[in-house]
C-alpha cells in the first residue's frame, strides 16, 4: 500500500491583502464556525475601555483547531527562547492605563 504524495503548496498574496495590528480579539462560536473579531482596545479614562473592531474572520472548526495547534507550538517555542509570557497587564511608568 503506497502513501499518497502531498501536493506542492503555492502561497501568494491576493490583490486586496493587508496587514493590521490587534491587541484585542473576541470570539463567537456557532455549530458551523468560529468568528474572531480583531481590534484595538484603548483606555482613555479609568472607567471606560473602548474596543474598535478592525477585522472579522470566520474559521471552520477544523481551521480553528489547526490555528490553536500551531499557535500552541509557536508560543511554546517563543517562551523557550525569550521566557514566559505573562498575560497580566503591566503598568509602564508615564504611559497611563494598560489593558
Amino acid at each position: 500500500m503506497s502513501i499518497p504524495q502531498q501536493p506542492e503548496l503555492n502561497v501568494t498574496q491576493s490583490s486586496d491583502y493587508h496587514e493590521g495590528y490587534a491587541n484585542s480579539v473576541q470570539i463567537r462560536v456557532s455549530v458551523w464556525d468560529f468568528y474572531l473579531a480583531f481590534g484595538i482596545a484603548q483606555q482613555d479614562a479609568p472607567e471606560r475601555v473602548d474596543f474598535k473592531v478592525t477585522q472579522g474572520i470566520y474559521l471552520s472548526p477544523q481551521q480553528a483547531k489547526a490555528l490553536w495547534n500551531i499557535l500552541g507550538q509557536n508560543l511554546a517555542s517563543y517562551e523557550q527562547t525569550f521566557g514566559q509570557i505573562s498575560i497580566e497587564p503591566h503598568a509602564i511608568p508615564g504611559a497611563g492605563p494598560v489593558h
